[in-house]
């Protein structure tokens, strides 16, 4: 079992030390942080939270999901691996881009932009 924790809904006003001191009450917290847009510089309203041991981990989560902060109910479960979490993101070319294969002349030779009008 993992030791990170994911923390969703977040009030916008929490801040990192925030978030330590309120998994501290369960246990040693290794790291908190919530996550911020990098243009505005504001919270995405999620962070995440590695405690020490998934003992403590699983205390947390117990605890503190559901709870209401500032109005707002916080989702807290246990963080998925990056790995499994990606979904279908990402760059490149993949099934939506271009193809090397079926019709060559589609775009070509066939008027594109306006041709044959008078």
């Amino acid at each position: 079992m993992s030791n990170k924790i994911y923390v969703g809904n977040l009030p916008y006003s929490v801040t990192d030390s925030n978030l330590h001191d309120n998994f501290s009450e369960f246990g040693a917290v290794n790291s908190a942080k919530v996550m911020m847009d990098r243009e505005t510089g504001r919270s995405k309203g999620f962070g995440f939270v590695e405690m020490a041991s998934a003992e403590v981990a699983q205390a947390a989560i117990n605890a503190l999901n559901g709870m209401s902060v500032d109005g707002r109910q916080i989702v807290v479960n246990l963080a998925r691996p990056r790995e499994a979490s990606r979904g279908a993101g990402g760059g490149g070319y993949g099934d939506s881009g271009y193809r090397s294969s079926g019709r060559s002349d589609v775009g070509y030779g066939n008027g594109g932009y306006g041709g044959g009008r008078n």
